[in-house]
This record gives C-alpha cells, sequence and structure tokens, in this order.
C-alpha cells in the first residue's frame, strides 16, 4: 500500500513547481548549507540561535531569543486577524556524517554533559529551519493579502524531547501571542520529493523511556543455590514484557514495548548484585500508555517475587523525562490544509498516510489548554530517482538518523517554504 501511493505520488513531481523567487532560492540553498555544515548538539544551539535570529530581525519580525534556553521566538504582527505559529527544530544529533556533501559537518563539538562528540543535521533540522525562514520571508512579502499575527519558533532540544516544554515553561503562550494554529513539517527520508504527507488526528507516538534496575543477591558462580540472580530474573522479566503488547493491549490499539539494552556482570563466574535494562515504550492513547506502563510495574515487580526476591529488593521502575507525548493533528484543521495544498499542487502530491510509531515533543503545543488546533506533517526528502531505484531493488532508502541520510535539498526546500506560507496563508484569509 506505501509504495503504490508513493509510486502515484512522483507522477505530482512536474505539478510542484514552487514559488519561491531565483534569488532568495539561492540565498536558502546557501544558508542551508551553512547550517548542515555547523550543527549544535540539543540545548547548545548558540551559533544556530544566534543566526536563526539576525535572519528573522532582517525580515522585520520583533525577535526574542534566549526563550526555554536557546529558543527563539519572532512576531510580525500584521493587523487583526488569527494568529498562526509556524514552528522548526534546530538541533542536530551526535553522528558522524558519511554523506559525501561537498559542504558535510566534520564537527566536533561539547554536548551538554560536557562530552566531546561528532554532529550531524541527520534528522533534517536544517531542512526545517530553512524552509520556517523562507515561508515566512513570503508571508513577509504578501503580508498586504493577510491579516493577523505571524510567530515563528526556532525551538532547541527536539532531539532530547526537552525543548516544547522548555519553551512552554519560560512563556511561549503567556509572554507571546498565543497562537490559534500550529504549523510544522518533518522531512520524511522514504517519501520522494515534490511529496507532501499528512494523518489526521494522532499522527506520532507517545513515546516513553523507562530504565529498570533488576536487583539480585550475588555470589559465586559456582554456588547459584546460595544467591538470587539477578540475570535469569532479567531474563525472565525481558520475555514477559513482549506479552504486553500480544495479550494485554486491545487488539486494534498501538503499541511497542522495545528492551534496547540489558546489562549486567562483570565475570564469568561471578553472580552479579543487578542487572539495567533500558526501554523503550510506544503508543498513540494516554490511555494506552498509561496501562502499559502500569503493567511493566507490576510485571517487573511480580517476576522478582516469584524468583523469591524480597520486597526491598524489589526491581526500581524510572519513567525519564526524555519522554512525550502523541502527537494529535486536529483533524479539521488537518482538513482544511490538505484540501488546500491539494489545489495548490495535485492530488497525486499531497497524500494520507498511516501514522507512525516515531515521538516528537511538537506535540506538547497542541495540548496546551485550552488545546490549540495543531498540524505537522510531512516533506518528501528523497531524489525522485534514488526512490525509483528503491522501489525496483527493494532495498531501503537510508532512514532518519542515518550518518547517510543525504535529502534532496534543491527539491524539498521550495516545496516546504511553498506549503508552509500557502497554508499559512489560508488560514489567514479564511
Amino acid at each position: 500500500m506505501r509504495k503504490a501511493w508513493l509510486a502515484s505520488a512522483c507522477l505530482a513531481l512536474i505539478a510542484c513547481a514552487p514559488n519561491t523567487s531565483a534569488e532568495d532560492g539561492t540565498e536558502l540553498i546557501a544558508l542551508y548549507k551553512h547550517l548542515h555544515a555547523n550543527p549544535e548538539l540539543s540545548n547548545m544551539e548558540t551559533e544556530t540561535a544566534a543566526r536563526m535570529a539576525d535572519e528573522l530581525r532582517a525580515a522585520g519580525f520583533e525577535v526574542t531569543e534566549g526563550v526555554g534556553g536557546t529558543g527563539v521566538v519572532a512576531v510580525l504582527e500584521n493587523g487583526a486577524g488569527e494568529t498562526v505559529m509556524l514552528r522548526a527544530d534546530m538541533d542536530g544529533l551526535p553522528v558522524v556524517e558519511e554523506t559525501g556533501f561537498e559542504f558535510a559537518s566534520t564537527r566536533r563539538v561539547k554536548s551538554q554533559d560536557g562530552e566531546d562528540q561528532p554532529a550531524m543535521h541527520a534528522c533534517g533540522h536544517d531542512i526545517h529551519m530553512t524552509s520556517v525562514l523562507g515561508a515566512a520571508r513570503e508571508l513577509v512579502d504578501k503580508r498586504d493579502v493577510w491579516a493577523g499575527t505571524l510567530v515563528v519558533i526556532m525551538q532547541p532540544a527536539e532531539e532530547t524531547v526537552q525543548g516544547a516544554p522548555a519553551m512552554l515553561e519560560d512563556g511561549l503562550f503567556t509572554r507571546f501571542p498565543r497562537p490559534d494554529y500550529n504549523l510544522a513539517l518533518h522531512v520524511n527520508s522514504a517519501m520522494p520529493t515534490g511529496t507532501i504527507g499528512y494523518t489526521p488526528g494522532y499522527a506520532l507516538a507517545n513515546v516513553d523511556t523507562v530504565d529498570i534496575v533488576v536487583k539480585g543477591i550475588g555470589g559465586h558462580g559456582a554456588y547459584p543455590n546460595t544467591t538470587k540472580d539477578p540475570i535469569v530474573v532479567a531474563s525472565a522479566l525481558v520475555m514477559s514484557l513482549q506479552t504486553i503488547v500480544s495479550r494485554e493491549t486491545q487488539p486494534g490499539e498501538a503499541a511497542v514495548v522495545t528492551v534496547g539494552s540489558i546489562h549486567g556482570g562483570e565475570k564469568h563466574n561471578i553472580i552479579s548484585n543487578e542487572v539495567k535494562l533500558q526501554l523503550t515504550v510506544r503508543s498513540y492513547t494516554d490511555e494506552v500508555r498509561e496501562s502499559t506502563l502500569a503493567s511493566i510495574r507490576r510485571m517487573s515487580e511480580n517476576v522478582a517475587k516469584t524468583y523469591g526476591l524480597p520486597d526491598d529488593l524489589l526491581p526500581e521502575v524510572t519513567v525519564l523525562d526524555q519522554s512525550t507525548p502523541a502527537t494529535f493533528n486536529n483533524p479539521e484543521l488537518t482538513g482544511h490544509v490538505a484540501a488546500h495544498l491539494t489545489d495548490v499542487f495535485s492530488s497525486e502530491a499531497i497524500i494520507e498516510i498511516p501514522p507512525v510509531m516515531g515521538g516528537e515533543d511538537f506535540a506538547h503545543y497542541g495540548r496546551a489548554e485550552p488545546k490549540i488546533p495543531s498540524l505537522i506533517y510531512w516533506l518528501g526528502a528523497a531524489s525522485p530517482e534514488a526512490y525509483t531505484e528503491s522501489q525496483r531493488t527493494g532495498d531501503p532508502l537510508p532512514s532518519l538518523h542515518s550518518p547517510i541520510f543525504a535529502p534532496d535539498y534543491e527539491e524539498a526546500i521550495p516545496m516546504g517554504v511553498q506549503s508552509l506560507s500557502e497554508a499559512a496563508l489560508h488560514l489567514f484569509q479564511n
């Protein structure tokens, strides 16, 4: 099904000529290359934030820096009307780039923990920033045909899902005009340029990062009867956790429980005192999220009890703050924007797609009470040639977060600019 709609979408490429001027398009591509070559990690985006603040000031916005850390908020008031927010994220990832771009990142930067790490825009945030800035410039140029307030935010720390909550806690919706609508886009490495994917309702998942410390009573590996082996307990727990989705989650509801890391012990003949598990847990609804986390806690305790662990040695289950709620696209807003973009581009270019189990802290903006209608959509980033070859051979395209993710930026950016500016214009004018 996915291959079928994407294959038909490729036919839309001819119909999707962007409106961005040649001069501004060249400048935007140059900005993209600069951002790509100079990524910064989460909560450390000082150079990036300063550059984006300068660009927005030059475009005529009133700009405030340092919101929620390194966040930037830019406001353009243009008479009475709706308030529309456009959001882009700024942070890169600790990945060594292997794209072969002549402007590829070779940077080594300090993380928030002070560690020396590589940096790469392996998730397309450089395209997001460039597209939002380009759309902001277009809306400034067209302000005689719309009225309202445009708010542009450059958000830090999306990759650690800390940036959106930090900006909200720092008064994003109280110090600055509160939006009537929130809009964002995200590149999609499996969709060809010239296409946009949208999902009404739940589009991305609840993401919970969970640590479990399984405790035991260590001792000599030759005398296991004198111990309570945490590796055995942890092994049983890993298998038990797999039944949460298959036997406790209602059929038709989506959930994922993945144990991504298990560490315990130091030597062949020593039974350790503890084993550490690291989990990622995904779902869509709040109800499934809560029940899944409750099941993890219950199973952790009861499996340990089954193996004879006393109450003071039961597992410790911690849900870390690297968690984010599901992203919900307001169905009415999504329908209006999708219909308008279909008129602008074509029905083959604008495609409804299923939700995914990835996560996005953009979700927080739509949950701030009273809830604000919000929409994040997918921007095709694979070259049509690479996409066609992938369909022919069955070999997957490089995914987001891959060191070889090399977006077709010259085609993706104009589509990103025009889709965002058209969506905002439609909301302002209607």
